[in-house]
């Protein structure tokens, strides 16, 4: 069996999340590396999309991920930062699409969720369950932990043919 390599995405436009999640012979995958693409507030919301282009191809080319699982989001009608998050999710899906070759799996927060058991659950009881789950000291409440979550419920639904 190939052990496939799985890129999680949390999108955004100030902050994206990402994850490199290997399948194992194990039950469960092995974390390669986590963090997040921050871009400068102070910029043009175009010099921020070309951030995340530029950093996520060089992700892309260091990690060469055979899947990858986004985070489709859903918003209410008071966030404000709708357009911007949305512009970066297109830029996220073109990026892959051009440097990996790969039409991302999209999923909504409540199936990624239910991946770790609760569909509801906070930033910081995923950052719990995600420590638990992988038996890992402590982890940031971050964007990046929502992202391993997100390549942890691809390579489930994966291995599920879900």
């Amino acid at each position: 069996m190939s052990q496939k390599t799985w890129l999680g995405i949390d999108p955004g436009l100030a902050i994206v999340g990402w994850a490199i999640l290997q399948e194992s012979e194990q039950q469960l995958p092995l974390i390669i590396d986590y963090g997040t693409i921050e871009t400068n507030k102070q910029l043009s919301t175009s010099q921020r999309l070309l951030e995340i282009e530029e950093d996520l191809g060089e992700l892309l080319t260091e990690f060469k991920p055979q899947g990858i699982a986004i985070e489709m989001p859903f918003f209410n009608r008071t966030i404000k930062a709708a357009g911007g998050v949305m512009q970066g999710l297109g830029v996220i899906n073109l990026v892959c699409y051009r440097e990996a070759k790969i039409e991302p799996i999209f999923l909504h927060q409540a199936s990624w969720k239910c991946h770790l058991g609760n569909g509801k659950a906070k930033k910081k009881e995923v950052a719990e369950m995600i420590a638990t789950l992988f038996n890992l000291d402590k982890l940031p409440i971050d964007d990046s932990v929502d992202a391993i979550a997100i390549a942890y419920a691809g390579l489930c639904g994966l291995r599920n043919n879900i």
